[in-house]
């Protein structure tokens, strides 16, 4: 690239994060660590980038001292790394400052990694962005050395989804004086999702359908060199109809290969790690099984509500379980399981030994004794402090064999904070 391309891109940036609209989100972030934020496409990680300039400017910081670079400008395409050391170079040319970087999209560049731990060791501060999860894979981890803190980012929580809709949920008297409001929410919530720019829009389903394009041709298809997009297609289908279920390796394959495309068990293996890698997806494994199981028969979620909702034709069950998977992923990160031995618990939580069933309704006798049972059998058998039944819209205490389970609407429990 030409030094005049970078000094013009860089003061074109700085004049545009000074000015940019966004809702502030609940990440905090010392002033004096590093930080990579990782998540799904259009999940909002450069606008945390943009609440961190905000608030730099805001404790003293002047505009000159910020270098923010998106990578994904078609403006520079194929940039490669000896390119970035020239994006320093360009900025200590025009300015006296130490800069403070923001990297925007920066896996694009082949081992961008070198280049991140090199302005650590210099005493930079650099914040970056990524959609890629292969950020975070031992052989970058081990080159970043430490110098990075991960944050991983999820699409807004309910509780964001409400304030952005004009509803404190700070307040505790929030649920009595908004209910009809919060549940009404709650329906476009559990359907559409929360990624932040799908909440104003009316059009939902169409502006979804495009960023699963982008994500499915440029973040899987391109990205991978995947030659057999139509395999590809079917596997994630079946993963979104099966999201409840465990699911192994070989009968993905088997699946999918019925389908009129043959594909082998490793050729899924490397597609699901791609998915995982793109934030499509997250998986869950059964606290129980032993290690062959727990690698080869998972659950499998998706990171979004409003995505996983384009694949099902019935999908008030499936979307339930797969929002009480994305928020407990996000609470409680890889410390989430699922329990299956003689029955099945939905999730475990093994730091709070938290045991959580999900159900649309209780108010089938067989479908009650069911989910109740299958937590009282797991507690005969691994520890469980306590336990929870979150459906759609029932709440209540259920008290047996010396257990209290709670029985909560997921929309109470999403504003809880638990």
């Amino acid at each position: 690239m030409k030094k005049d391309t970078i000094k013009i891109l860089i003061a074109e940036y700085q004049q545009k994060i000074a000015n940019v609209s966004f809702v502030e989100r609940p990440y905090t972030m010392e002033d004096k660590l590093n930080y990579v934020f990782v998540g799904l496409r259009r999940v909002g990680k450069s606008y945390l980038m943009f609440q961190q300039v905000r608030h730099l400017i805001s404790t003293g910081h002047s505009q000159e001292e910020l270098l923010y670079f998106n990578f994904e400008d078609d403006r520079i395409a194929s940039l490669d790394t000896d390119d970035l050391d020239l994006i320093k170079v360009c900025y200590e040319e025009m300015y006296n400052h130490k800069p403070i970087f923001f990297l925007d999209e920066i896996q694009i560049v082949e081992k961008w990694e070198k280049f991140a731990r090199r302005l650590a060791d210099q005493g930079y501060r650099v914040y970056i962005t990524g959609s890629n999860a292969r950020m975070l894979s031992s052989e970058i981890a081990t080159t970043l050395g430490g110098r990075y803190v991960i944050r991983n980012v999820f699409p807004f929580s309910f509780r964001e989804y409400m304030n952005l809709s004009g509803i404190d949920c700070s307040d505790k008297n929030v649920v009595y004086r908004h209910q009809t409001d919060i549940t009404k929410s709650f329906e476009s919530y559990f359907r559409f999702g929360g990624l932040p720019e799908v909440v104003q829009l009316s059009d939902k389903r169409t502006w979804l359908s495009s960023v699963y394009q982008r994500i499915f041709f440029g973040d899987l298809i391109s990205r991978y060199q995947i030659r057999n997009d139509y395999a590809l297609r079917v596997l994630i289908r079946k993963l979104a109809e099966s999201v409840k279920q465990p699911t192994s390796f070989n009968r993905l394959a088997n699946i999918v290969s019925a389908s009129g495309k043959k594909i082998s068990t490793d050729t899924v293996i490397d597609y699901l790690g791609y998915l995982k890698e793109t934030w499509l997806v997250l998986q869950v494994e059964n606290i129980c099984a032993k290690l062959a199981e727990k690698e080869s028969n998972k659950k499998y979620y998706f990171v979004d509500n409003g995505i996983l909702n384009l694949f099902l034709i019935e999908p008030v069950t499936s979307l339930l379980e797969n929002l009480v998977a994305i928020r407990l992923r996000q609470l409680y990160g890889e410390d989430l399981y699922f329990y299956q031995r003689g029955v099945e618990v939905d999730f475990y939580v093994m730091d709070i030994q938290l045991a959580v069933q999900v159900s649309y309704s209780l108010s089938d006798p067989e479908t009650r004794s069911r989910e109740v049972n299958a937590l009282l059998k797991m507690a005969e058998q691994i520890e469980v402090k306590s336990m929870m039944i979150i459906t759609k819209d029932e709440e209540e205490t259920v008290e047996s064999d010396g257990y209290s389970i709670q029985v909560v609407p997921a929309w109470k429990w999403l504003l809880s904070g638990q």
